[in-house]
């Protein structure tokens, strides 16, 4: 009898406990979020930042459903993308941008639509907007698989210090401070935030991966109408890389699974950005804005993936190099209208986008001080002009949202190797209609068909060498969905979709040649989970299925190379009283074909992160372990042809970069 009465108090207790708990704003429940929203998906990733914790700009890509990385070259390296039924490389076929500034970079020396976001600091984040397919008309190159656009704090509340440190000589220092945070009509705000972040991997090659942030944000209020913002943020890095090393070295006992072929592999990158935004509220349902941003890049690496094969004596390690500056504007115009019953949203664009790009360079080097030989050399210019025009009528249940974008584009290359060859520029235009239904049926439902073409760009060198042939492939999809929300705190986003992908000629940056490939078609199911039972308890789960064949190609080798069936991700969130947290996440890829013919495989894997935490009053502590579980796993994994020094005939099988073993990370941070 004690016992019970024992078990009692202790339940009474928890119950007291929970009911002190502060309750979480009205932005962080889910029961918050109405279903009947235009763009529910941004609501749901603003409650998935609230409730589960990001530090670094891998998890900030990591929170778009379906959208996984991988990172194979020293962590300064752009992740690889894959997103449904697409291995993006690094950006081909998805649009990334921060705070509106593009992050995809065209014509790149190592691929194209090269995407690195490492210039982000994640405590300045504040949402994430992103969508799947084609629909969306303000987005226009590389938006075939999808979109991600990162939106930085307008103001703190607070100021931050965090300091960080772990396993592999992992360091990590990050400070953001509120410089200005006027409340009276004025609405000033100012703040600059700074990271430090340093590790040496857990590889035989210490990475010595350096990276140092500065970023500054400014804006304010005018007036009533008129609104302006300033923002600059710079970026450097540094790293050494495993590279991607063949399982049969690992195999023969020729290295170990951290060990590499070819330590002198990295590299160096750096990028800054400016950024100006004015805003014009003419009424209250008409508002212009303007954008301006500049971005000055570059970019150096050295790679080897093949090792011998083309020189038994010095290697093949390869230097790609990359200087340009990006110039651009945005000018958006919205108009609101009251017709009836009826509600009418016009919204219009234009602007322009110019990469003045000074070096391209692809050389072959023997231990990154050697030139051996210019395989690719050149600069060049390369312009989008681009408008765009879309209605939005809200009629009773229905939404219905017709819009249409026209980009055009410049190419202009000069060959530095091949000064005779220079010619004229080439030009292209691509039209990308878009057709977008959603019918809600109150609070409970809300059913959704959207439809529309995109497109992603060429690099300028292919687009020299076939005369603007098949230079701007264009992708057609369409998603069928529902977005379910059958109590309060449960939400469930179940999809239908298919893209079809143009044949189109690519430039393989490693290699300096020019490959075809062919017409590409996916389909695919999505589901998307959240529930909250009570505040304190928060589950989340992803599932995303992919079906991608080429076309024209005979079953059975008609694969597409690496491009993900099926992945999941998600998690347990627990946010006890008394400033306890924990949250438990899982990721899950599923074995994938390596070639067409699927005779080699990517191996699937299952990795699970947990993050601890204690808040009290403004201080922080955390705890994270990564590969809680120590599972061996391939973070990336290529076919190809390679020959190690001592062997005669090259070798094609698998190459991978390994996942991160067991990973420990301790944080304290101040707010103040």
């Amino acid at each position: 009898m004690k016992k019970v009465f024992l078990a009692i108090g202790l339940l009474a207790a928890w119950q007291q406990l929970l009911a002190q708990q502060p309750p979480d704003s009205a932005h962080t429940q889910l029961k918050q979020i109405v279903v009947s929203a235009p763009r529910i998906e941004k609501a749901m990733m603003h409650v998935d930042l609230k409730k589960i914790p990001v530090n670094t700009a891998q998890d900030l890509l990591r929170k778009v459903p379906g959208l996984f990385i991988s990172q194979h070259a020293g962590g300064g390296k752009a992740e690889q993308i894959f997103l449904r039924g697409f291995d993006c490389d690094h950006g081909t076929d998805v649009n990334i941008s921060a705070d509106g500034i593009p992050v995809n970079i065209v014509s790149h020396a190592h691929g194209q639509g090269y995407s690195d976001l490492h210039f982000l600091i994640p405590e300045t984040v504040e949402s994430i907007d992103f969508g799947k397919g084609a629909y969306y008309p303000e987005k226009g190159d590389f938006n075939t698989a999808g979109y991600v656009n990162f939106a930085t704090y307008d103001h703190l509340e607070n100021s931050l210090i965090k300091a960080e440190g772990g396993s592999f000589n992992t360091m990590r220092l990050a400070g953001v401070f509120n410089l200005l945070a006027d409340k009276s009509a004025a609405k000033r705000n100012a703040y600059i935030a700074t990271e430090y972040n340093y590790t040496n991997g857990p590889f035989d090659v210490q990475q010595q991966f350096s990276r140092f942030n500065l970023f500054g944000k400014y804006n304010q209020w005018l007036n009533d109408k008129d609104y302006i913002s300033f923002q600059a943020s710079t970026f450097t890095s540094g790293w050494n890389a495993s590279g991607q090393i063949p399982e049969r070295a690992v195999a023969e006992g020729l290295i170990s699974r951290w060990g590499s072929v070819d330590p002198t592999e990295g590299g160096n990158t750096s990028r800054t950005n400016v950024a100006l935004t004015y805003k014009h509220q003419a009424s209250a349902d008409e508002s212009w804005q303007s954008f301006f941003f500049y971005s000055h890049y570059q970019f150096n690496l050295y790679s080897n993936f093949t090792f011998f094969l083309k020189d038994p004596v010095y290697g093949d390690e390869i230097q790609q190099k990359d200087d340009r500056s990006i110039y651009g504007f945005e000018q958006q115009y919205t108009h609101d209208y009251t017709i009836g019953n009826s509600r009418l949203t016009w919204q219009s664009g234009a602007g322009l986008r110019l990469d003045d790009i000074r070096d391209l360079e692809l050389n072959h080097v023997y231990r990154r001080d050697t030139l051996l030989n210019r395989l690719a050399w050149g600069s060049g210019r390369e312009s989008n002009l681009h408008a765009y025009t879309g209605l939005t009528w809200h009629t009773g249940h229905w939404r219905i949202n017709p819009a249409v974008r026209v980009d055009h584009f410049i190419f202009n290359y000069q060959d530095k190797l091949k000064p005779a060859n220079g010619g004229p520029g080439v030009t292209a235009t691509r039209v990308s209609p878009k057709l977008n239904f959603s019918y809600s049926t109150g609070s409970m439902a809300q059913w959704y068909l959207k439809t529309g073409m995109g497109f992603h760009s060429n690099d300028m060198r292919v687009v020299m060498q076939q005369n603007g042939k098949d230079i701007l492939p264009f992708s057609a999809g369409a998603d069928l969905g529902v977005v379910l929300k059958p109590v309060p705190n449960l939400l469930i986003q179940p999809a239908l979709w298919y893209l079809y992908l143009q044949q189109e000629f690519v430039y393989v940056g490693d290699e300096a040649v020019v490959e075809l490939s062919g017409k590409t078609r996916r389909l695919g199911v999505d589901v998307s989970v959240r529930y909250q039972p009570v505040k304190w308890l928060y589950l989340d789960a992803d599932v995303n299925y992919a079906n991608a064949r080429e076309i024209g190609q005979p079953k059975g080798e008609n694969y597409i190379p690496l491009a993900p069936v099926l992945t999941s991700t998600g998690g347990i969130g627990v946010n006890l009283p008394m400033g306890f947290s924990a949250n438990l996440r899982y990721r899950y890829m599923k074995d994938r074909p390596a070639n067409e013919a699927n005779s080699l495989v990517a191996r699937g894997y299952f990795v699970n992160d947990l993050m601890l935490a204690y808040t009290h009053r403004q201080f922080q502590f955390t705890v994270q372990a990564q590969n809680l579980f120590n599972v061996n796993w391939n973070e990336a994994q290529f076919e190809t042809e390679t020959r190690l020094q001592h062997e005669s005939d090259p070798v094609t099988d698998m190459c991978f970069t390994p996942g991160t073993p067991f990973y420990l990370k301790a944080g304290f941070a101040v707010r103040f």
